[in-house]
């Protein structure tokens, strides 16, 4: 059986990578702020028509403006703008299933420097675990709190601040062992309050109270300052 599962572990940047994540995560910002401004204009222009554009279309004619408009980006990862793009993409799909649904939602906002959470994501390149480090593309080997140990393939990575504070959260593909079959005979289960639970077959298990039990012990503390 195979399942996604996510590791999350805060980082040591030097002051170099430190610098290096508030440039990756301002050009996350910044892509997902011309997206939104893009399809908001082509909204207007095609007066309210929602099937003009998507995160493959926008991200390539982002990439047609990066070496004249935007050619401070290439000193990050290619992979961030693209990342941001696809983000948002997901947000307006989420916002559009929303409102068909009758539920109320908003739109996705444009993103403020020192307002949102700074963060970026890489699904491409060099992206490793190496237990007292892990490796992320264009930025090399970061050093971690933990050791970052795990087993399974690295499917995204996700580096955020919180506060002045660094994280990393890998989404992970492992393959587990399918569960055993259960066997024996069924039994009834039947939770209650007087008693914890009462199986069809007659046992029973009482409720250990240990509220009480911490009420007495406490009284008695309390006595004895």
């Amino acid at each position: 059986m195979i399942l996604n599962r996510a590791h999350r572990f805060e980082l040591r940047p030097n002051n170099v990578q430190r610098t290096l994540f508030a440039k990756s995560a301002g050009v996350a910002r910044f892509a997902w702020n011309w997206a939104l401004d893009e399809r908001q204009r082509l909204y207007r222009e095609r007066q309210g028509d929602e099937r003009f554009t998507n995160a493959i279309e926008q991200h390539r004619r982002l990439n047609a403006l990066k070496k004249t408009d935007f050619p401070w980006m290439y000193e990050v990862s290619k992979c961030i703008p693209q990342e941001a793009i696809r983000n948002l993409d997901n947000a307006y799909a989420i916002y559009r299933m929303a409102r068909k649904a009758g539920r109320k939602a908003r739109p996705p906002k444009f993103k403020k420097k020192g307002r949102a959470r700074d963060a970026f994501a890489f699904t491409t390149g060099a992206i490793r675990a190496e237990g007292a480090h892990v490796v992320l593309p264009r930025i090399g080997s970061v050093r971690v709190k933990e050791p970052a140990v795990f087993d399974g393939r690295i499917l995204r990575a996700t580096v955020s601040r919180e506060a002045d504070r660094w994280f990393v959260s890998f989404a992970v593909e492992q393959e587990v062992p399918d569960s055993p079959p259960p066997t024996g005979s069924a039994v009834g289960l039947d939770l209650g309050v007087s008693r914890m639970a009462t199986l069809s077959d007659g046992r029973v298990f009482e409720n250990p109270k240990p509220l009480q039990s911490r009420l007495r012990k406490l009284r008695r503390l309390t006595k004895e300052l």
